[in-house]
C-alpha cells in the first residue's frame, strides 16, 4: 500500500501513561532492547506521565529529529542524549518524522527518584503522542495494530515501557506457551480473577536518591552471568504459574511467587560481577514486618521490588483499611521523611489532547 502523506503545519498532541510494576521481572537485554526472559506487569493509575509534543513543519534535509525538551516546565538538556537515540530508531518507522520540529512538554504525579519507573511511563507517552500524530498523517491505515506499533516504539525508549501502554496485566517477552506473545511488544493477559483487577499498590519510600547503578548498566550485568541460564528458566516458569494462579484467584500462591521474582532480582544483582547490593537496612526490616504481618493476620499482601530499595507493598482492595493502619502504625518509621505513594491497578494511557493545523 502506497502511503500518502497529508500536509500538516501544526499540530498539539497530549497523552497520559502510566508506569508499571512488574510481578515477573525482566533482567537482562539482547540485539536492540530485546529481554532475555518474559515478564508480566500490574499497569498502575495515579502514577503516570503526562506528555504534549507540538508538531512544527520545517525543511530538514538531515536524517534526524529536531526537538527541545521540558520536564515540568523547565529545559532539561540532559535527558536529550536518550531522546535522540529513541527518535533515531523511531525515523526507520517514521521517516516523516524529521519534517517537524518537535517541542515536548513532560510532567509526572509522582517524585523522582521514588521508585517508581518513571522511564516506563514517559517514553510511552512520548510513543503514544508520535504514534497519533502518524496516524493522522499518513492514514487510518495504522489504526488496526497501532497497540502493538506503540508498544514497540515505547520498547525502543525503555523497555519496560512497552507494558505501560496495555490495561490492568501486561505480558512482554516471548512465550511458547502463550499465543501472541512476542519479544517486540507487550500483550494484554484477559481471564484474571476479579480480585487481582482491583489490587491496590502502596510504594514505600525508603531511599529517594539515585541508583547505585543504571538500569542499563544493570541489565548488561546478566550477560557472562554464572546463573543466567537458570534465571531465564526460573521466570518462564514462574510465568506461567503465576498466571494459572491470577485466572484461578489463587491469592497464597500469588504472594509466593511475587516475592520470590523480586528477591530472585535483587539475588541476580548481588551474585553480579561487580556485586550490588541495592536493599537498604530499612528495607530488610520492612520485608521482615510485612511477613509478620501476613502471618498474624491472614491478610494476602506481599512485597515486591525493583532494581532499588523501595518496597512496593501490593494487596486486595477489600484489605485497605487494615493495611493502611499497618503502613501508617509500623512502617512510615522505614521511610524516608515517613513518605509513601498509594496507587491502584490502572485502565492504561489516557489520550488528553489532538490538535491539528
Amino acid at each position: 500500500m502506497e502511503l500518502k502523506e497529508k500536509t500538516i503545519e501544526k499540530a498539539l498532541i497530549e497523552y497520559r501513561s502510566p508506569s508499571n510494576i512488574a510481578l515477573v521481572k525482566y533482567w537482562g537485554k539482547m540485539g536492540l532492547q530485546m529481554p532475555m526472559n518474559p515478564s508480566v506487569s500490574f499497569t498502575l493509575n495515579a502514577c503516570a506521565t503526562t506528555t504534549c509534543v507540538e508538531f512544527n513543519a520545517i525543511q530538514n534535509d538531515r536524517m534526524e529529529v529536531q526537538f527541545e525538551f521540558f520536564f515540568e516546565g523547565a529545559p532539561k538538556p540532559d535527558f536529550h542524549p536518550k531522546l535522540n537515540t529513541f527518535f533515531d530508531r523511531i525515523l526507520r518507522d517514521f521517516p516523516a518524522l524529521k519534517n517537524y520540529h518537535l517541542r515536548l512538554d513532560s510532567s509526572n504525579s509522582f517524585p523522582h527518584s521514588s521508585g517508581i519507573a518513571s522511564s516506563a511511563s514517559a517514553m510511552s507517552a512520548l510513543a503514544l503522542c508520535l504514534g497519533e500524530f502518524e496516524k493522522k498523517l499518513l492514514g487510518e491505515q495504522y489504526a488496526s495494530d497501532f497497540d502493538q506499533r506503540i508498544s514497540n516504539w515505547s520498547r525502543l525508549g525503555s523497555g519496560s515501557a512497552c507494558r505501560s501502554v496495555i490495561p490492568e496485566l501486561g505480558l512482554w517477552g516471548y512465550s511458547p506457551d502463550i499465543e501472541g506473545s512476542s519479544d517486540k511488544y507487550a500483550i494484554a493477559i484477559d481471564g484474571i480473577a476479579p480480585v487481582f483487577k482491583d489490587f491496590r499498590d502502596i510504594v514505600l519510600l525508603v531511599d529517594k536518591g539515585e541508583k547505585q547503578i543504571s538500569s542499563t548498566a544493570g541489565h548488561a550485568l546478566m550477560n557472562g552471568h554464572a546463573y543466567t541460564a537458570a534465571r531465564i528458566e526460573q521466570a518462564h516458569l514462574n510465568l506461567i504459574e503465576l498466571l494459572d494462579t491470577m485466572r484461578n484467584g489463587n491469592l497464597e500462591k500469588f504472594v509466593k511467587i511475587v516475592e520470590n521474582e523480586a528477591l530472585s532480582l535483587h539475588a541476580m544483582m548481588l551474585s553480579s560481577d561487580p556485586g550490588y547490593f541495592l536493599f537498604k537496612p530499612e528495607t530488610l526490616k520492612i520485608i521482615e514486618a510485612i511477613r509478620s504481618f501476613r502471618q498474624q493476620n491472614g491478610i494476602h499482601l506481599c512485597f515486591t521490588l525493583d532494581a532499588g530499595a523501595n518496597v512496593h507493598l501490593l494487596y486486595p482492595s477489600k484489605d485497605e483499611k487494615e493495611v493502611l493502619g499497618f503502613v501508617e502504625g509500623e512502617l512510615l518509621v522505614f521511610c524516608q521523611n515517613g513518605e509513601y505513594i498509594c496507587d491502584s491497578v490502572g485502565k492504561g494511557p489516557e489520550r488528553l489532547k489532538a490538535q491539528y493545523d
